[in-house]
């Protein structure tokens, strides 16, 4: 039985195109003002000297910058640049810049899952802040009082089988009570491998009856 769901947010809670036509623009145009404003700050200061370490341990500010929007334009999913585009979009959403995207149908499914007792969880390349934000800030209100708790690349890569393993160890449950939600078939091999139950959005295709994973157009149709 299903005691705990695991959700992505790209392609599966959230559009696609508001995170690579809102957020991802958004940040790439406001970092280089947003640490030269802020790199005095503890925490962004922490995230620069990750980054710094990660690109080899030579680069001044302007260097960094450079580096961080090169990360962006490859969409690369590395940890300190996926913190800060998180700050940067705390101050949008905190701006009335842009509100988070969350289908309906998601909306609807992880309210009535809630009530019936299940526990959500999300996980997402982007960060746990980021996470918060978008649900915090959604078309739909504050969404975050649904969820139990959040993942990020912190627990491991989401195409690594051991991440999901350590989410079940983290969850205090058999992975087999755990559904995971995602629109990556690597993603969704990795966390069956774990021994998850699996789900495949296809959002805006046809379902194909034989594909690796059970496939849903949307949250509506995802039975368990």
């Amino acid at each position: 039985m299903i005691e705990a769901i695991v959700t992505d947010i790209e392609g599966t809670t959230s559009s696609l195109s508001f995170v690579k036509d809102v957020l991802f623009p958004y940040a790439r145009a406001h970092l280089p003002d947003f640490v030269a404003e802020h790199c005095a700050d503890p925490e962004v200061q922490a995230l620069l000297d990750d980054a710094n370490r990660l690109a080899g341990g030579q680069l001044d500010q302007a260097a960094l910058i450079e580096q961080f929007i090169a990360w962006i334009d490859a969409d690369q999913k590395i940890t300190p640049l996926k913190s800060l585009q998180g700050l940067i979009w705390l101050d949008g959403y905190r701006n009335g810049d842009f509100t988070g995207h969350v289908y309906a149908d998601a909306v609807r499914n992880l309210r009535a899952w809630h009530q019936r007792g299940l526990k959500l969880y999300v996980y997402s390349s982007g960060s746990v802040q980021a996470q918060k934000l978008l649900f915090g800030h959604s078309d739909f209100g504050d969404l975050t009082p649904l969820f139990s708790g959040y993942f990020d690349t912190r627990i491991g890569g989401k195409r690594e089988t051991d991440s999901y393993r350590k989410i079940a160890d983290e969850l205090g449950l058999p992975a087999a009570q755990i559904l995971f939600l995602s629109d990556i078939r690597e993603e969704l091999d990795a966390a069956r491998a774990a021994g998850f139950a699996t789900r495949w959005l296809v959002r805006e295709q046809a379902t194909d009856a034989g594909a690796e994973h059970l496939q849903a157009a949307d949250f509506d149709a995802i039975r368990f």
